[in-house]
């Protein structure tokens, strides 16, 4: 089973095998978690996403699913990028492409071979998901899904998130 460990911090300072970008659809960066991604991993992070958008990903990556790059000057070999879905209070799906991001970011990792993966707290940003609901989704698809990955940290921007992992690795 795989060792959850939450930590305070920046993602893009954060020394693992892969790092986890909460990408928009676009691939081509943007803001919180993405738009750091790119800024501090350089340009062969963009230059790989264009790829991605000039071939099988033409329309964007769908929310849920997870690809990979290069993670250029960022303390990880790779970046799995995954679009999570947009807060629309609960009735459109959301839970579930959430919990397929977390899913289908292991698969890359396993593909990948990657021992180590950071996690941002995916949606909870300008997507608008309850913290509290997606640290629970999280943890759950976490530990439920097998993998080959030995160690998953979920990097705590802020307070809010660090309570909400908290509150959630206390009760399991």
């Amino acid at each position: 089973m795989v060792r959850i460990t939450y930590v305070q911090g920046d993602i893009t300072v954060e020394s693992a095998d892969a790092l986890v970008n909460a990408a928009n659809s676009a691939l081509l960066g943007g803001g919180g978690v993405d738009g750091a991604i790119h800024r501090r991993g350089g340009p062969e992070i963009l230059a790989e996403c264009c790829e991605l958008r000039a071939g099988r990903y033409r329309d964007g990556l769908p929310a849920g699913q997870a690809v990979a790059t290069t993670a250029g000057r960022l303390p990880a070999r790779w970046v799995i990028h995954t679009v999570g879905p947009v807060w629309r209070g609960g009735g459109f799906r959301e839970a579930e492409l959430l919990a397929s991001c977390y899913r289908s970011s292991l698969a890359r990792a396993d593909e990948l071979g990657a021992k180590s993966v950071a996690f941002p707290a995916i949606s909870t940003g300008i997507f608008g998901y309850p913290i509290a609901e997606a640290a629970q989704i999280a943890i759950t698809t976490l530990r439920d899904t097998p993998t080959e990955v030995e160690e998953v940290r979920l990097m705590c921007f802020n307070d809010d998130t660090w309570d909400a992992y908290r509150a959630v690795l206390d009760q399991v």
